[in-house]
C-alpha cells in the first residue's frame, strides 16, 4: 500500500513544466522534422509522445504506463492507419517509463525481443540524461523496421495520415 501511495505523490511532484524542460520547443520542432524525414521511406505512421504523470484516475488504480500508452495510441489514432503500420514512442518521465506500441500489421512482422531492444537503447541514453539522441536513435531503429516491412515504392504516393508533431500531454 505504500509503495502505490508513493507512486501517486511521485506523479502528483511531475507536471507540464518537467515534459517541456525534457523536451523544449527546439527539440519539439527538430523531432517533427526526423519524423517527416523517416516517413519519406516507408508507409508507416510514427507518433512520439511524451507525458509528465499519469492521471489520478490510472493512479488509483494502479495502472500500468503499458496501459497508458495502449490507451493512447487509440486516442492519437495511431491503429488508424490505412496498412496498419503505425507505431507509437511513449515517454512517461515519473515512471522513468518507455513503450512502444505498434499496430496489427507492423506487429505480424516484428518480434518482441526486437522491441525490447529498442525500448533498452532508448532507456540507456534516457538514463544518461540524452534526450534527443534517446528519442532520434528510437526513431531511426523504429523508421528501419518500417522501411524494411513497408518500403515507400519509387512512383508510389505518400500522404501523411497522423501529425508529424511530438505529442506532449498537460
Amino acid at each position: 500500500m505504500w509503495k502505490h501511495l508513493l507512486r501517486i505523490l511521485g506523479h502528483c511532484c511531475w507536471d507540464v513544466r518537467d515534459v517541456r524542460r525534457t523536451v523544449p520547443s527546439a527539440l519539439l520542432e527538430r523531432l517533427s522534422l526526423r519524423v517527416s524525414a523517416s516517413e519519406q521511406r516507408h508507409t508507416g505512421e510514427i507518433r512520439i509522445c511524451v507525458e509528465a504523470g499519469l492521471p489520478l484516475s490510472y493512479l488509483w488504480r494502479n495502472a500500468s504506463a503499458r496501459e497508458r500508452a495502449v490507451m493512447l495510441f487509440g486516442k492519437l489514432r495511431v491503429w488508424d492507419t490505412e496498412h496498419n503500420n503505425g507505431v507509437l514512442i511513449y515517454l512517461l518521465l515519473a515512471d522513468h517509463a518507455i513503450e512502444l506500441v505498434a499496430d496489427r500489421g507492423v506487429n505480424a512482422r516484428v518480434s518482441p525481443l526486437e522491441w525490447q531492444a529498442m525500448v533498452a537503447h532508448l532507456g540507456t541514453a534516457l538514463q544518461a540524461g540524452q534526450v534527443e539522441e534517446g528519442l532520434t536513435t528510437a526513431l531511426e531503429e523504429v523508421s528501419a523496421v518500417l522501411a524494411q516491412h513497408f518500403p515507400l515504392l519509387p512512383g508510389d504516393v505518400r500522404g501523411n495520415e497522423l501529425p508529424n508533431a511530438p505529442v506532449l500531454v498537460d
